[in-house]
């Protein structure tokens, strides 16, 4: 399906690209081009974040325009799904990342629901509880666990920016769960 914004334009994608390193506007036509199958093709497989990674999709793109190979007659929509699956695997990966330590710190998994953060305030209130748990851990593992469930950092970007290896950077955030799921009173059934 071609959108109006794509009319009488006869250029390829991957000139579009081209152009683009040195004015935006010809990524303006990509968009217009391909936003409605990107949208299309990520709504059939999470319909709720669709939007999201729609636009996410056409930001990494314009972040690694330079990076287009033109493997398709000129067309770039299999590299914008190949981002947009990427960005799809990400946030499944993060989704999982998430649901075990909320299973580790023994918080109700599904916090989709209102319901689900009341209970987490009422089992945390005041706050200030919380907050003495996460001061007592060594800032090690209290840096180490705000980089990767707090910043959604990867292990070796938390290894990165504390100096450390990626195996150490795992092992902080592990041990600090554990201690954080001994220390957090769990609600009784």
């Amino acid at each position: 399906m071609v959108s109006s914004g794509h009319a009488g334009d006869t250029r390829s994608d991957a000139v579009l690209l081209r152009e683009a390193s040195h004015d935006p506007a010809p990524f303006t036509q990509l968009y217009a081009r391909h936003a409605e199958a990107v949208q299309a093709w990520l709504r059939a497989r999470i319909e709720w974040a669709a939007s999201d990674l729609t636009a996410e999709t056409f930001a990494r793109a314009w972040l690694n325009r330079g990076r287009f190979r033109d493997e398709r007659d000129g067309s770039a929509l299999p590299w914008l799904l190949g981002i947009a699956a990427n960005l799809l695997a990400d946030a499944a990966r993060h989704d999982r990342i998430e649901t075990r330590a909320r299973e580790r710190l023994g918080l109700p998994v599904d916090l989709a629901h209102e319901d689900g953060y009341t209970e987490v305030e009422q089992r945390l209130s005041p706050r200030v509880v919380l907050k003495q748990h996460l001061e007592s851990l060594g800032p090690g593992e209290r840096d180490a666990l705000e980089l990767r469930i707090v910043k959604e950092l990867s292990y070796e970007e938390v290894a990165e920016r504390l100096e450390i290896r990626p195996a150490a950077a795992r092992l902080r955030v592990s041990r600090a769960l554990r201690r954080l799921a001994v220390s957090v009173p769990k609600e009784e059934s």
